[in-house]
């Protein structure tokens, strides 16, 4: 029989996270001095609750009664085959995706915009400041705020808040004040506004503004939370793909290819983490983060120590990084247009056990205009980054003849990028892709920062 979807009731939600710290090596962060930063320098910014969790070596955390209560709103997610897909594609290759789109935000985010939020109540804290680059987590973060009773400043990435009225209108109904960045408000957003007046913003000074506005508020009572990147935000994410593990064991299945979008890197590495530990421990499979050719993280950028922020705010983080100063070009998919990505992802590139991939715009609107007319879901413009990726995989599968389990993320609708749709049927989208000599000098910033070690994870 041929399973359409495969379900999990409440009861069978995992009742902890992931975590890949237990797993792998990891390059410390560091300070301004080149010394690794300890949990006290952090505490201005993050409550020391989800602090250490960021820090914590522990493999399995257990998650609170009072953030499944939330997050059963909607999860668990469904497991979904693309049959239709399939059959258009006239592939061996059997796809599914676990559909994060059923979120009340309409994507991945609130899988720790839920746990943060709580995470900050728990402490005490009012007020939290945060980043948007195509406003699905700024929206994320309004929704879990709302559910928690606490003040949200969402600052939007320009082009983005240009682009997508409706995210902003979204982040009102829930309570949030969104502001374009850069802004006025922050020392980060003037000096960006006075170096360029018509910038498109970046996640980098969104970042550096909302860091800011957080440690400048002299009661004590805000904080920042961050959407991606860090670990304690891709282990909340890790439910997807223990989600996944239990679907695909109900239907004797299980992937021979695993495949995300990756920006900042935590929808991919909800999906990806549970099976890269079996990966680790011998398992054949092949994990692909997917990026877009416009901001080659992973396929072009070399893994360096470099800022996560325009500003230089945050410690040095190990990654890979087309550097801190970097403004990506203002293509469509706002959320992969970040300069680095989460430091356990690029440790795993490094080692190999992750193999990135680049795709150009064009190729990707491409391929969510198939999904949509053969499944009926219009996906987001980042989720086609994945999308993309997943067809050529099956194509390759018919071509030599392999039956595959292909799984991948469907990290988000696209119901609020219509626009972007438009755009594309317009013929107004062009390919946008980075040259090594733009690399080049997008790294010079970070020419005299420390390199971080070869490492090997625990196999």
């Amino acid at each position: 029989m041929e399973h359409r979807k495969v379900l999990l009731t409440e009861d069978e939600m995992p009742r902890q996270w992931y975590n890949i710290l237990a797993d792998i090596a990891m390059n410390p962060p560091l300070g301004p001095d080149g010394n690794p930063v300890t949990p006290d320098k952090l505490a201005p910014v993050f409550p020391m609750n989800l602090i250490e969790q960021e820090v914590s070596s522990q493999r399995w955390i257990d998650i609170p009664e009072e953030v499944l209560g939330v997050l059963k709103i909607w999860r668990p997610s469904p497991l979904v085959r693309a049959l239709n897909l399939e059959k258009a594609l006239g592939t061996p290759a059997r796809i599914y995706f676990k559909n994060e789109s059923l979120s009340p935000p309409g994507s991945h985010k609130p899988n720790t915009a839920v746990p943060q939020a709580y995470y900050n109540k728990v402490f005490g804290i009012k007020r939290m400041t945060t980043e948007t680059g195509a406003g699905q987590w700024g929206s994320a973060l309004a929704f879990s705020c709302a559910q928690f009773g606490i003040e949200c400043k969402v600052f939007m990435v320009r082009i983005s808040f240009d682009q997508k009225p409706y995210r902003k209108s979204m982040m009102a109904t829930w309570g949030a004040n969104c502001v374009p960045s850069p802004s006025l408000e922050t020392n980060a957003g003037r000096d960006a506004l006075e170096k360029n007046p018509d910038t498109p913003g970046s996640l980098g000074i969104a970042i550096s503004e909302a860091i800011e506005a957080a440690v400048t508020d002299t009661s004590g009572q805000t904080r920042y939370s961050l959407g991606s990147v860090l670990n304690h935000v891709l282990l909340h994410q890790t439910i997807i793909g223990l989600e996944a593990k239990k679907q695909m064991a109900k239907i004797n299945e299980y992937p021979d290819v695993i495949i995300g979008c990756a920006g900042g890197g935590s929808n991919f590495a909800g999906l990806a983490f549970p099976f890269v530990y079996d990966k680790i421990h011998g398992k054949q499979i092949e994990i692909y983060p997917v990026e877009p050719a416009g901001c080659p993280t992973l396929t072009k950028a070399p893994f360096v120590y470099d800022h996560g922020d325009t500003s230089k705010y945050t410690p040095l983080l190990p990654m890979h990084s087309l550097g801190h100063a970097f403004v990506p070009a203002p293509f469509h998919a706002g959320g992969l247009r970040y300069h680095g990505m989460a430091p356990t992802v690029s440790q795993l590139v490094d080692e190999g056990l992750l193999t990135p991939k680049a795709v150009k715009q064009k190729e990707v609107f491409e391929a969510g205009v198939l999904l949509a007319r053969t499944e009926g879901i219009i996906p987001a413009p980042e989720t086609n980054h994945a999308l993309a990726t997943v067809i050529e995989e099956a194509k390759k599968a018919k071509e030599e003849g392999k039956e595959k389990v292909i799984l991948f993320n469907w990290s988000g609708h696209g119901l609020l990028d219509l626009t972007a749709y438009e755009s594309y049927f317009a013929g107004k989208i062009q390919d946008v892709e980075m040259t090594q000599a733009e690399i080049t000098k997008a790294a010079q910033v970070f020419a005299n920062h420390p390199r971080p070690q070869s490492l090997k994870s625990k196999r």
